[in-house]
């Protein structure tokens, strides 16, 4: 069997990199979330959730609990790929809103809260010693959701989605966030779509060459 991959953080935008969660990137799909213990691994992967917080629920849920979270976070992540799909390439309009009730419903299930902490000797910024963090209640294995469901909510709020694209890879199913100064990405990574693309173009100009 295949060793898969590592999953692919490529998409500058840790919403999209969800979706990549599942991707084709060369013959075969990869699935990255086909298991309760897949989740964790992804989300330790992605920084999205402390990894005391993931051992904790590794060793406190219930049998087949985790489970059932990594089938809600792939239903949440083809619902959500359809609303990209539909509305990338062009600026978001407020009228949204109405296709997001689903998101709008697991981010109000949060219970976070701020609060005063030390700050890091590495943290270079401010005068004080110490800075206000975020801090989540880890009450159930499905709160695994909701930085999940903040990511998502980010790219929707925070990013043009007139960039958001797909790789140009002729199999290849990755999503990014264009960033890039002219605009001009077209591929999920030069050091492998980008790549293949080239090699072809450069075979086809042998190929025309020997005519």
């Amino acid at each position: 069997m295949r060793k898969r991959p590592d999953p692919f953080l490529v998409a500058d935008s840790l919403g999209l990199d969800f979706l990549n969660s599942i991707a084709t990137p060369v013959d075969e799909p990869v699935e990255w979330l086909g298991s309760g213990e897949d989740l964790l691994a992804w989300l330790a992967y992605a920084k999205l959730v402390p990894v005391e917080v993931l051992e904790g629920f590794r060793g406190s849920a219930m049998p087949g609990e985790l489970d059932a979270v990594a089938a809600q976070a792939r239903a949440l992540r083809e619902w959500f790929r359809k609303f990209v799909l539909d509305n990338k390439g062009k600026p978001l309009r407020s009228s949204a809103l109405q296709q997001l009730g689903p998101l709008n419903r697991i981010l109000e299930r949060d219970d976070e809260y701020t609060q005063l902490v030390k700050r890091e000797r590495t943290d270079p910024f401010g005068t004080s010693g110490l800075v206000l963090r975020s801090v989540r209640r880890w009450r159930s294995p499905d709160t695994l959701l909701l930085p999940i469901a903040t990511a998502l909510s980010e790219l929707v709020a925070n990013e043009d989605f007139a960039y958001v694209k797909a790789c140009e890879g002729p199999v290849c199913t990755l999503l990014f966030l264009d960033k890039t100064h002219s605009r001009a990405r077209r591929w999920c990574s030069m050091s492998t779509c980008g790549n293949r693309a080239k090699q072809a173009a450069h075979r086809q100009r042998v190929r025309e060459s020997d005519r």
